[in-house]
């Protein structure tokens, strides 16, 4: 492995999946423990926004708004991508536990989680920096794009 890395061989390549070599439930307990922490962090952020929250009213802002979203712009790149980040991670979550017991408690739980995760951004965010449908948009547009793979392969399928 030393010598991987002191030559500028592509020592990632052991890392990576083989179908060979990894088993299915190996590789999807993985996929399940990154998408949970992207769906951790992503939440977090979500409700608790960088920079913190205003703590009194004066100077134009209000109590408990975002103090990211001073910055409009910014806070908008901030907020769709990490809706869409939510909602990705969500979807893989609900995919990967498909037929697990309790599964339909899954998709109870993360369902909340998601709505839990609207009304904190519905919250700190100011109406008049983001409009809410782009958010939503973005929240759907994992979901859109699955369903549209998955019709493709319906109608594409190879006999």
């Amino acid at each position: 492995m030393l010598n991987r890395l002191s030559t500028g061989k592509s020592w990632y390549k052991h890392f990576q999946y083989e179908e060979g070599r990894d088993k299915p439930g190996d590789v999807r307990n993985i996929m399940l423990v990154v998408a949970t922490l992207i769906a951790s962090v992503t939440f977090q952020a979500g409700v608790n926004p960088p920079g913190g929250v205003w703590q009194d009213n004066g100077n134009g802002h209000h109590a408990g708004r975002a103090i990211y979203a001073s910055q409009s712009a910014a806070y908008y790149v901030f907020l769709i991508s990490n809706t869409f980040a939510l909602s990705a991670s969500v979807l893989v979550i609900i995919s990967l536990t498909h037929r697990f017991p309790f599964h339909f408690e899954i998709i109870i739980a993360t369902v909340s989680m998601i709505v839990t995760y609207g009304s904190a951004i519905f919250a700190v965010t100011p109406d008049e920096s983001v409009r809410f449908r782009y958010v939503i948009a973005a929240a759907s547009v994992p979901f859109i794009l699955r369903c549209l793979i998955q019709l493709f392969n319906i109608v594409f399928k190879k006999e």
